[in-house]
């Protein structure tokens, strides 16, 4: 009886395997640590590859440097199931010194960022680049844990788990100065 379950399961199982493994990327690359998409004090405009969405986010504080932040930014392709990207658009900016929630309209994922920074408040200005998909597939969204913890850490997000994106993002303007993202599934 148990030769006659593998027999029926071993083929199946295999034909999982081999689909799952189409869907496995290796460890996020941000380059070398020295590659920021910034330079301190200074705007960027980042956006991933078509077809593919923002994944890892990390970042580095220095008080010294205008308590500014240098980012980098990891990508991966949307899964198959999403389709193609339909439209992709800018959201409206996130002004500097102040608190802000902002989530892609139209069922959108987030692509890319630009940002300029303005001494006068020690903050960034953020506007988020939003790709939507042809296929809608239903999710649930929820915010993360505040990333960093606490004003002037680092900070390293990624999605581990494959077909979870980012969707937004909020922060505090405060001696906090935290944000966190819109994860969806």
């Amino acid at each position: 009886m148990d030769l006659i379950l593998l027999c029926v399961f071993l083929p199946l199982v295999t034909v999982a395997w081999g689909q799952y493994g189409d869907y496995y990327y290796g460890p996020y690359n941000y380059g070398d640590n020295d590659e920021w998409v910034n330079v301190y004090r200074q705007g960027f405009n980042f956006q991933c590859p078509h077809g593919q969405v923002i994944v890892a986010v990390r970042s580095v504080f220095s008080k010294k440097e205008g308590s500014d932040r240098l980012w980098n930014y990891a990508c991966m392709p949307a899964a198959q199931s999403l389709g193609e990207p339909t439209e992709c658009w800018w959201e409206e900016i996130n002004r500097a010194g102040t608190e802000w929630y902002q989530t892609c309209s139209n069922n959108g994922l987030v692509a890319g960022f630009q940002s300029q920074y303005f001494p006068s408040v020690l903050d960034r200005e953020w506007q988020f680049y939003c790709c939507r998909y042809s296929r809608r597939c239903p999710y649930s969204c929820w915010l993360t844990t505040e990333y960093p913890g606490h004003y002037g850490e680092d900070m390293d997000m990624m999605m581990y788990t494959y077909d979870y994106y980012i969707r937004g993002a909020t922060t505090t303007f405060s001696a906090v100065d935290r944000f966190a993202f819109h994860l969806f599934h």
